[in-house]
């Protein structure tokens, strides 16, 4: 009711400058009295159906979905920012675990290009040594094959001399004084 009298004094003092005229103001017939009386009823018809805290309540709903569209905004941006330092974190971890299984297949090349090394050095040795081996055996069979036909050349040789400038009471001599011998060194 405070607000209605405040509104009506407020057009009262618009209204004295018409007052003034000589026509009579407060009748039906004044367009300016009708609009008045109107704009007051209307402005009463607001504060009766409380239009102004409908608004004003309309509008305290709407800055608090504004503020909790804020409030909402400023969590998935804080939840997009811990994703983000937790997928930075992950991409640290692996570029660091990728550098350590390249480190560590590097070292293990190496380890495997040594030993390969050595393992083909030692196969070479190894061949060196089974060649070495096979022509060592080859010449001790060469060598024996020529001492086996130089004994049988010379033995056949000395078998013919012997043949030639021996008698056969010699040839029985010798043959008795063989057996003795064998005889002597079997007992």
């Amino acid at each position: 009711m405070k607000k209605l009298s405040l509104a009506l004094i407020a057009v009262l003092a618009l209204t004295r400058p018409v007052l003034a005229e000589s026509e009579a103001f407060f009748t039906l017939k004044s367009t300016e009295f009708v609009v008045t009386l109107a704009f007051i009823v209307f402005i009463g018809a607001l504060l009766y159906f409380n239009v102004p805290g409908l608004l004003l309540g309309l509008l305290d709903k709407r800055a608090a979905g504004i503020k909790a569209d804020l409030a909402e905004a400023r969590a998935l941006r804080d939840e997009a920012q811990k994703l983000l330092a937790s997928y930075d974190r992950k991409q640290r971890d692996v570029q660091e675990q990728s550098a350590r299984i390249v480190a560590q297949a590097e070292e293990e090349a190496k380890a495997a290009g040594a030993k390969a090394r050595q393992d083909l050095a030692a196969s070479i040795a190894r061949r060196v040594k089974a060649a070495e081996d096979q022509i060592a055996s080859a010449e001790a069979a060469a060598v024996r094959e020529v001492r086996d036909r130089a004994v049988s050349v010379a033995v056949a040789a000395a078998g013919d001399l012997i043949a030639r400038g021996m008698t056969a009471e010699d040839g029985n001599a010798l043959i008795e004084a063989s057996i003795a011998e064998v005889e002597a060194r079997m007992h």
